[in-house]
């Protein structure tokens, strides 16, 4: 059974205003719009790791039945220069890694477009490859920024002579291989150009964005572009930039010059919508004898792509979360012949927060005390990275308050010692922590003469529920009755607005959002009685300047995570018993939706910790793990007990609604507490995710003694 319970007793919250659309099919993706004459593209990965097309044998298909065209470097629309260089589609020869897109063919029917794409035979000159990751690689370098702008080092104090000297020291390296975002929704376009210009239905999570990129691509006036993402089917950030579906039906549509629809096979997505970078983390804490931190280094090496550089920003919370006199946080990247690294949900702090809050683990024991005594022992009066005061910091309620629910008091700390039959079992903590985020965003509020409103906002409802809280903020500031506001999102016709991403959604467009439904009632107030004219009164908003001051404060989501496991030494397996979580995130705005926020994270920081594994091939060049048979994300069963929980936190350094992004933070310490249950229960440290069996059963069966 399956508990959802929030902290504190409230009023229910607003049911989701496109459940009913979804559950009954209504709900209209990027595929599901068929234009009168629209055609079916199919894109042809790469078969070399490394090289260059030498020949396209395009007559050979092109003589299929149905096949209308087939788009190469040879043949393709010249694209305008892209920011993004993993948009510079089939414009010249070069092949960076297997899987690049190296032709489209169009046909009449997905399924003929699908078997020319097979059927089309094309040459290659081979070059060697590079695609392993080690953390020795000759051609390691630091880049000058990790992501979201991150410093890549940063040194306060002296970490060699603070480490050198302290009396306990922790020297630990954790690995993780490449993880992959795997959307319901496949990432997918339907394109068409008319006198007006280009419009795109695309599964993205900013239809904004995506409408620049394309304008700048066509050499188009933005206006002469619109870009529909009404619904989708999720993205975790792999739909967070624009992606290869939308320009390639783009091109295909201006080729052809009819509406043309692309949808990407599941197996083409490790290699073309970006993945989590493998990292290999190594941590050292210098501490007094009592478990206070006096030094410690968080050193990053990772990969990124020779066409992009992105450099996870693994080792940033380092810098957030504990008291730290003498610190090194570092990240080294190589560029490697692999598909470019991109977002996936918590980027930096999913990867960079396990191997942290692992070793904060492994010091606990090192120095004999409660793991969760220990993160309180090391709370930082401020920010240690910035000096700056927290805006609020509920970490030390959340990680008393899970203690509490999960009935930690009661837990013996020795490891490997609770055996029933074959089976051992365990519990373990890890802390949370994901920035507050805000970007600038622009909303209207529209009052019609029968009562009712009309908030217009260019966001992206990717599952998280922002139709229903976006009404929620509008009826509040309005003072209306959230049956009298209707919601428009998810068309670049609307007012700008950025993407769904960074947990920033919300803040960013509900900031706007309040800002023009505040001034409307501003406007209706000043003339009470004075009936609306038959066009309505609206007004427009932009937040700007809001968005872009600097805080003063320091401003963070916490959270803990508390997870009990049962290990199977006969098989390796490990199943999560019990998976508990609370946040700080400032208000609440909708119980259910953040419920299902926090429990959707917690679910793939599961998949992190024990079934999500990407085995890199070396000699082909390519990720082995490519569809949902083998790239294993967790089920329902696989969660049998898990729990969401929140504190009651009022920061008024934030947004007009006082909340903090949430869609991230629930992935951010799971695999850690689990991982760290793992240990309690068979007293091996494992220090390599996943922890599948075969990575278990060895050392599991060396400590079994023989009957």
């Amino acid at each position: 059974m399956t508990r959802h319970e929030s902290a504190t007793a409230q009023p229910p919250a607003a049911v989701r205003r496109d459940a009913r659309q979804k559950v009954t099919g209504e709900a209209r993706y990027a595929v599901d719009r068929t234009p009168p004459g629209c055609l079916h593209a199919c894109p042809v990965p790469a078969a070399v790791a490394r090289g260059r097309v030498t020949a396209v044998h395009a007559d050979e298909v092109l003589r299929r039945p149905g096949v209308h065209a087939v788009l190469t470097h040879e043949n393709a629309p010249r694209l305008g220069d892209a920011d993004d260089p993993t948009l510079a589609l089939l414009q010249e020869d070069r092949v960076p890694h297997r899987g690049w897109f190296v032709a489209v063919v169009v046909a009449d029917t997905p399924e003929n477009a699908r078997a020319a794409a097979d059927a089309l035979r094309i040459d290659y000159a081979q070059s060697e490859h590079d695609v392993r990751l080690r953390a020795d690689h000759p051609r390691l370098y630091t880049p000058e920024k990790a992501n979201g702008g991150h410093p890549a080092v940063r040194e306060r104090g002296d970490f060699d002579t603070a480490f050198a000297a302290s009396p306990v020291r922790l020297d630990a390296t954790y690995t993780m291989g490449a993880l992959h975002n795997h959307p319901m929704e496949p990432h997918a376009a339907t394109a068409w150009w008319d006198d007006d210009g280009l419009t795109v239905y695309d599964s993205s999570q900013g239809a904004t964005i995506v409408r620049d990129v394309l304008a700048r691509l066509f050499r188009l006036p933005r206006q002469q572009v619109t870009v529909v993402s009404a619904y989708v089917g999720g993205g975790f950030g792999s739909k967070g930039t624009p992606r290869p579906p939308a320009v390639l039906a783009a091109m295909a549509a201006r080729h052809t010059g009819r509406p043309v629809r692309l949808a990407l096979p599941r197996r083409d997505l490790p290699a073309t919508v970006g993945h989590r970078a493998p990292t290999v983390q190594r941590v050292r804490i210098g501490a007094a004898a009592d478990g206070t931190i006096e030094a410690l280094a968080h050193d990053v090496v990772t990969q990124t792509s020779t066409v992009k550089e992105f450099v996870e920003q693994a080792a940033v919370p380092a810098r957030t979360m504990y008291t730290s006199p003498h610190s090194r946080t570092t990240h080294r990247v190589v560029a490697l012949d692999v598909p470019t690294p991109s977002w996936m949900r918590a980027p930096g702090e999913a990867s960079g927060m396990y191997a942290l809050e692992a070793a904060m683990d492994e010091l606990a024991e090192t120095v004999g005390v409660d793991p969760v005594e220990l993160r309180l022992r090391n709370e930082p009066d401020t920010e240690p990275d910035s000096g700056k005061p927290f805006s609020s910091r509920g970490l030390a309620d959340c990680l008393r308050d899970g203690a509490r629910r999960f009935g930690w008091a009661d837990r013996d700390p020795r490891p490997g010692i609770r055996r029933d039959g074959d089976v051992l079992s365990g519990t373990g903590v890890a802390a949370a922590t994901y920035p507050v985020l805000v970007s600038p965003s622009r909303a209207s509020a529209h009052a019609a003469p029968d009562g009712r409103f009309v908030v217009r906002v260019d966001a992206t409802d990717i599952g998280t529920g922002a139709r229903t809280v976006l009404a929620q903020i509008a009826a509040d500031a309005l003072g209306a009755p959230l049956d009298s506001v209707r919601v428009e999102l998810g068309s670049s016709r609307l007012p700008d607005a950025p993407v769904a991403g960074g947990s920033s959604g919300t803040a960013s467009w509900g900031w706007a959002v309040h800002k023009a439904c505040a001034a409307l009632r501003a406007t209706l107030a000043a003339d009470p009685g004075r009936p609306l004219p038959p066009e309505g009164v609206t007004v427009e908003a932009d937040t700007q300047e809001e968005a872009g001051r600097t805080s003063p404060y320091a401003r963070h989501a916490f959270g803990a995570h508390f997870a009990e496991v049962r290990v199977d030494t006969v098989t390796g397996e490990v199943r999560v018993s019990r998976l508990l979580g609370v946040y700080a995130v400032g208000r609440i705005l909708n119980a259910r939706t953040a419920r299902s926020q926090f429990i959707g994270g917690m679910t793939m920081g599961l998949g992190m910790a024990l079934t999500e594994h990407s085995t890199m091939d070396l000699a082909f060049g390519d990720f082995r793990e490519r569809d949902l048979a083998s790239y294993h994300v967790p089920a329902c069963a696989d969660v049998p007990d898990i729990e969401a929980h929140w504190v009651d936190e009022h920061d008024p350094h934030l947004n007009p609604m006082g909340s903090k992004g949430i869609g991230e933070i629930g992935i951010v310490g799971t695999a850690a507490a689990i991982a760290n249950a793992v240990h309690h229960a068979c007293g091996i440290r494992f220090r390599d995710l996943p922890l599948t069996p075969d990575r278990l059963l060895p050392p599991l069966t060396a400590q079994t003694p023989t009957p």
